[in-house]
């Protein structure tokens, strides 16, 4: 076995606390990382809590991790020690479904493997996260990582970069479209990012007037504030294309009714109150509402080539492991631009 330490939760509504466990002896296939980076995301806080249900304790959360291969197993063909890798939200899969066939192991017909909150499929022991100082990983679950790029700035690309790049890349965003991105938070200002980067003509939709400058900044085009009825009723029949990246309850039917005819709407944000859908919307335009989740191992590696060809990184704050319990609250109050990132360093 492997010694481990990291920050776990032992229990819902206690804060994350340090946590010393043990990782599994490398198999044949596995690679060892020593992680140097994680990201925080929204959906740590959500397990962590248990609001999704479900929830195994102690958790170590994270799923957005980056670090150094140090050690590969003996039948390990696609890294060596010194690697510069990472690990998103997936470390295993069936591998036999139709959709894990695909290349689409995230949709895993039989439930892929969380990197925490999961289930060994050999063990069936918990599978700890990336708040700790090191994993113990299959290699067809790593990605391999440009160090053109700032390592601290590439491991929320494992998660939120992902999670905006493939609906955005499915759907066929491409030069000329009008494109909307619905929330300018983790998610959202990556998916401005690549909006712009494809060429779409990109509008944000806010609540907030002030973040107006910020997504100039990061690609848009034009910004709207979603609580100006007069302004939303302006965008009616515009979009080709809009991304939905809102975790908190929110009227997803005003956003319907901005697509043009044949219009799709993807929602990636998960708020913990179930929308109210009308069909009004949807018929009188033939319009879509659709869902996606991460992204597949192929196209999170082309995800993250495509990014170091085009130095498309996320905006964070790097943290201290032992700040994680204020990161969590300030996460809640949208305070942050626009990933924490988990300096492991300070682990030591």
């Amino acid at each position: 076995m492997i010694s481990s330490h990291g920050y776990a939760a032992h229990e819902s509504k206690k804060p994350l606390a340090p946590f010393s466990f043990e990782r599994r002896d490398p198999r044949p296939h596995d690679v060892t990382i020593d992680i140097h980076y994680c990201g925080v995301c929204h959906s740590d806080l959500h397990q962590v809590r248990n609001e999704w249900g479900g929830s195994s304790f102690p958790m170590v959360p994270g799923h957005e991790i980056v670090g150094v291969v140090t050690h590969v197993g003996s039948s390990v063909q696609k890294f060596k020690k010194g690697d510069l890798v990472g690990v998103g939200c997936m470390v295993d899969s069936c591998r036999s479904c139709q959709s894990c066939d695909a290349g689409l192991e995230q949709y895993c017909e039989n439930g892929f493997t969380g990197t925490y909150n999961g289930k060994d499929r050999q063990t069936k022991q918990n599978t700890f996260g990336g708040y700790s100082n090191n994993i113990v990983t299959d290699e067809n679950f790593v990605l391999r990582i440009s160090d053109r790029l700032a390592i601290e700035n590439v491991a929320p690309l494992l998660c939120a970069g992902i999670t905006t790049y493939s609906p955005l890349r499915h759907w066929g965003v491409s030069p000329g479209q009008e494109v909307a991105i619905v929330g300018l938070g983790g998610l959202g200002h990556m998916g401005v990012k690549f909006a712009h980067s494809f060429g779409a003509k990109v509008t944000v939709f806010t609540t907030s007037a002030n973040k107006r400058e910020d997504a100039i900044r990061l690609g848009a085009d034009r910004v709207v504030v979603s609580r100006d009825q007069d302004a939303m009723s302006a965008e009616k029949n515009r979009f080709d294309f809009i991304l939905n990246t809102v975790s908190a309850p929110h009227d997803i039917n005003q956003f319907l009714g901005l697509l043009k005819r044949d219009g799709t709407m993807v929602c990636v944000g998960i708020p913990d109150k179930a929308p109210e859908l009308q069909a009004f919307p949807l018929i009188v335009s033939r319009r879509a509402l659709a869902g996606s989740l991460i992204g597949g191992i192929k196209e999170t590696q082309e995800m993250l080539d495509y990014c170091a060809a085009n130095n498309i990184t996320s905006d964070c704050e790097i943290i201290p492991i032992q700040k994680i319990n204020e990161a969590f609250e300030r996460m809640l109050k949208a305070d942050v631009k626009y990933r924490f990132v988990i300096d492991m360093k300070s682990l030591k």
